[in-house]
Formats: C-alpha cells, sequence, structure tokens
C-alpha cells in the first residue's frame, strides 16, 4: 500500500541520510517513477525532502529533521529488544520476519533511544529452557500454527503420557502456548478446555468444519483456568521429609513445584523419627504432594541427604528399590 511505501522512505531516509532514487526503488520494488511520486506526496504533507541532480546525487531530508514515527519512550524501546522467548519465534519460522521487525523499529527510533536499545539487544539474553530439562524433541508447531488461524475444526492424533497408541479427537482450537520451551495447543474437546502438549501430537488433520468456540472466551482466559488446574491439583499422598541443608536448594529446583509449603528447621530436639541424624540446623522439614507413594524413589539419587519420615508406606518404596540396586551392584563377578 501506499501509506506503507511512504513509511518506509521516511524511515530509511532517517536512517541513511542521501538515498539514490534507483535504491529505493529497488529496496521497495517499485519504479524510479513511482519513487519519485512518493517523494512529492511526502513533500505536500510538510515533510522537508528534496532531491540531489548528478552523479552522487539522491533523495534526503533536510538535515536536522526527525521525526518519532513509533511514539515510543525509552523504556518501551529497550523492552522490545529483550527477547524473552527467541525459540518461540524461529518454531514458527519467524526468526527473520523478527529480524526484519526490530530493525524497522531500531530505525523509526528517536536518536537518543537508540544507543540504550541497541545495548539491551546485546547484554540482555534470555533462555526460556529450564536447567536440566533435557533435549527437547523436535515439534512442527508450523503445522498446528497454521491450524489455530483456519478457524476449522482440527483432527488430532495424539499420545497420551504413558500410552503406546494415539487417540484421535476432534478439537476447536483456541490458541498456542509456549511454557518453558515447551508447546501447548489448546483447545475445546465436546465443549470442555484440555492441553494437548505439541510434542505428542502425531498428526493434526483441518476438517471442513467451522471451528466452534464459546463466546467472550479467549486463550488467555482459558490458559489461565488450564494453568491454575496443573499448578494447584491436588497430590493424593502427602510426604513428610527430612532435608539436609547441603542439598536444599538443589532440592527445591527438583521438586518445588511438589512442595506444600516453605521448608522449615527442625527443632532443637532433632528429629522425632529417622537415622539420618545430624545437629540443629543442619536439617530441614519439607512436605510434598505428589501422585502416589511409588514417586518417592524419584529421591533416591539424594543418597542420604534426604530421609523420608512417612507415610510408611512411602519408605517400603525407597528401601525396596534401594535393596534391589545393592543387588545389582553387589553381585559378585560383574563386569
Amino acid at each position: 500500500m501506499k501509506s506503507d511505501r511512504l513509511l518506509s522512505i521516511l524511515l530509511l531516509l532517517q536512517t541513511r541520510g542521501l538515498v539514490p532514487a534507483t535504491e529505493l526503488a529497488e529496496r521497495l520494488e517499485v519504479s524510479v517513477r513511482t519513487i519519485y511520486r512518493d517523494i512529492e506526496a511526502l513533500s505536500a504533507s510538510g515533510v522537508p525532502v528534496y532531491a540531489e541532480r548528478g552523479r552522487h546525487g539522491g533523495i534526503a531530508l533536510l538535515p536536522g529533521f526527525r521525526t518519532d514515527v513509533t511514539g515510543l519512550t525509552a523504556d518501551e524501546a529497550r523492552a522490545l529488544f529483550v527477547l524473552a522467548a527467541e525459540g518461540a519465534h524461529a518454531a514458527l519460522g519467524l526468526d527473520e520476519a523478527l529480524g526484519s521487525a526490530l530493525r524497522k523499529v531500531m530505525a523509526a527510533l528517536p536518536e537518543p533511544h537508540r544507543p540504550a536499545a541497541e545495548l539491551t539487544s546485546r547484554r540482555i539474553l534470555v533462555d526460556p529452557v529450564r536447567w536440566m530439562s533435557g533435549p527437547q524433541p523436535a515439534v512442527d508447531v508450523a503445522e498446528l500454527h497454521d491450524a489455530v488461524f483456519a478457524d476449522r475444526r482440527l483432527r488430532l492424533d495424539y499420545r497420551h503420557s504413558g500410552m503406546g497408541t494415539p487417540r484421535t479427537y476432534t478439537v476447536d482450537p483456541y490458541g498456542l502456548v509456549v511454557k518453558a520451551g515447551v508447546w501447548y495447543l489448546v483447545a475445546d474437546r465436546d465443549g470442555v478446555p484440555q492441553l494437548f502438549r505439541a510434542d505428542r501430537v502425531r498428526r493434526a488433520t483441518l476438517t471442513d468444519e467451522a471451528v466452534v468456540r464459546r463466546p467472550g472466551v479467549e486463550l488467555a482466559d482459558l490458559w489461565d483456568t488450564l494453568r491454575r488446574q496443573v499448578e494447584e491439583r491436588p497430590g493424593r499422598v502427602r510426604l513428610l521429609l527430612r532435608v539436609h541443608r547441603s542439598r536444599l536448594d538443589l532440592f527445591v529446583r527438583l521438586h518445588g513445584g511438589a512442595l506444600t509449603g516453605e521448608p522449615q528447621p527442625e527443632g532443637p530436639d532433632g528429629p522425632e523419627v529417622g537415622e539420618a541424624g545430624g545437629g540443629h540446623g543442619e536439617w530441614l522439614r519439607a512436605e510434598l504432594a505428589v501422585e502416589s507413594v511409588e514417586w518417592a524413589r524419584a529421591l533416591l539419587s539424594f543418597g542420604p541427604n534426604v530421609e523420608v519420615i512417612s507415610p510408611p508406606e512411602a519408605r517400603d518404596v525407597l528401601l525396596r528399590h534401594a535393596a534391589a540396586v545393592v543387588e545389582l551392584y553387589g553381585e559378585a563377578g560383574g563386569p
């Protein structure tokens, strides 16, 4: 559109100074004649633009003329250059578009804001992937991305966790969410909102049926509801633990999502239950809400630095698995 082209010419002239008409025509994919007509339109609208003829001529703005096309403040400009989810742009095939957009914003920024914005992009880097999360499987998010914009129902072949065979569902998509490097499709199935992990989608096929979304329901609202359901889901089993202070940071980092509260130091009389020992202040009490007593085996990696106090069934789980490990490595004649 002509208005977009006029804005592009203005941004280029602000950034580059004197620009040959042939270069403007090439970059904007129009004729030189069209460029000169656009320059006349800019001049008629009050922009002090002029043309210099000759071998080293071109089109330029009068010295000192600047316009804040974006209206951005200094903090807003810096915020745009903190890319909080670079992986999201790559997964959607928008890396090049993002780079192009940021270059345009940089060109449009008032001169005093540019150094801070450029420095922010070099000094701040946000990696959305958690430590020790392991490599994420390749996911064709572009297919789902196209589907959520098509306004049609989607047929999914979806493999649930722990199941070898995918199931087929017809869903009404609301959109995509990326959380800590993991993509989710938010959709209604039979009118009930659900989360579908993108890396478990085996096939996604658009149907000929129009999408049916509930009136007034937005993606952000659904995500907030589903997120809270996951985070606030009550565990069926409460494990009471003792955690050695030297491993507390790692323990919280790995299992903080299951904690029911902040770990608390033990009393001056030491532990009431257990054999781990340790002086006052070395141990803290913690409670985890987990799915089953079998989950307790995940704590074996902490060795003697984490002790399950209750329930007794969880202690039996640890004892059984620890005995199996001792038997495995205690066999004579092993390789």
